[in-house]
């Protein structure tokens, strides 16, 4: 049995994180900003940005998985984005490292983003050794934190591991994928037939396998992995899967790109139709050599979880 700090575990990852750890029999400590209800086996430690260390000098992980972030946000309030990102994502990864290493913990596993590296594929999907290109705030501070904790852990011993996954999705999903099944249980038109483009996802049950195996696999030292479903939809054949699974039927009507690029140019959501119509694939082979890891969950069967919370959580809101 391995103990494993996770931070930011009660977030969208994180909760699934330690379910995963927990039914494989490891010791677990949520590293939290606010309790919650505690679950059978986890210790948990309530933790605010004022405190001089991100958990007790008392917790001893033998590793921690560090998902605690500043996360990409469509309306930034910040004047100063990048500051804000570079706070939390950098100074404070950096800042759970080295308690970690005060702690006597082996390994950090680092969440990092696939936007570290680029938005969209450049014709062939993205390895972990391309040359990174961010192109917001966000991406730019994961990156940095990256390259940080990397030159951190080479001086003190500190075995750092990074995980890029892209859109991670599954329960309790919120944001952009939430708004989809939310149209798509509507029967709301998506004029998004015409789009051709693939993109890469990770169910967030797969994406907990692969950071616990990170965790305690001696041969992920020091590297840096992909992390995805390992089938990568076009938006039409997403919308279409979704609506299977929903029971719902749906309308995608064909509209060019350029259209709706533009369309996105002037409501000011063109970031969001460029996620829609741009390809972003992953080449997540390298774990799967590396490690001998696979998905547990395929795609479709992802989905078809996503779209089951989807419905028990409108019928809940409904009584």
């Amino acid at each position: 049995m391995t103990h494993i700090a996770v931070t930011g575990a009660n977030g969208f990852v994180g909760r699934s994180v330690v379910q995963a750890l927990l039914a494989h029999g490891h010791e677990v400590t949520a590293v939290v900003r606010n309790k919650t209800t505690n679950a059978a086996g986890i210790r948990q430690c309530v933790v605010s940005e004022a405190a001089s260390s991100p958990w007790p000098l008392d917790l001893k992980p033998d590793a921690v998985i560090h998902l605690a972030a500043r996360v990409h946000v469509l309306r930034e309030d910040e004047a100063d984005a990048l500051a804000a990102f570079r706070a939390v994502n950098v100074a404070g990864a950096l800042r759970v490292a080295k308690t970690a290493v005060r702690a006597g913990a082996r390994r950090m596993v680092f969440v990092s983003s696939i936007k570290a590296l680029r938005e969209t594929d450049t014709g062939q999907p993205l390895r972990e050794d391309d040359v990174p290109q961010p192109q917001d705030p966000y991406g730019v501070s994961k990156l940095e934190a990256e390259r940080e904790l990397v030159r951190f852990g080479k001086d003190v011993g500190l075995d750092v591991v990074i995980v890029r996954p892209p859109l991670v999705y599954g329960p309790e999903v919120r944001a952009n994928f939430f708004q989809l099944l939310t149209a798509i249980d509507r029967g709301i038109p998506l004029p998004l037939g015409a789009i051709t483009a693939r993109r890469s996802l990770v169910y967030n049950a797969n994406l907990a396998d692969a950071l616990m195996q990170c965790a305690i696999d001696a041969r992920a030292a020091g590297e840096c992995f992909h992390i995805t479903d390992g089938t990568d939809l076009t938006v039409p054949e997403l919308v279409e899967a979704l609506g299977r699974h929903l029971q719902k039927e749906v309308w995608l009507p064909h509209m060019p790109a350029s259209w709706l690029l533009a369309a996105g140019k002037l409501t000011g959501r063109l970031p969001q139709i460029e996620r829609l119509v741009k390809p972003l694939r992953v080449d997540s082979s390298h774990i799967r050599q590396k490690l001998g890891w696979q998905p547990r969950f395929s795609v479709d069967e992802g989905l078809a979880l996503t779209a089951q919370w989807y419905r028990s959580s409108r019928r809940g809101e409904a009584s």
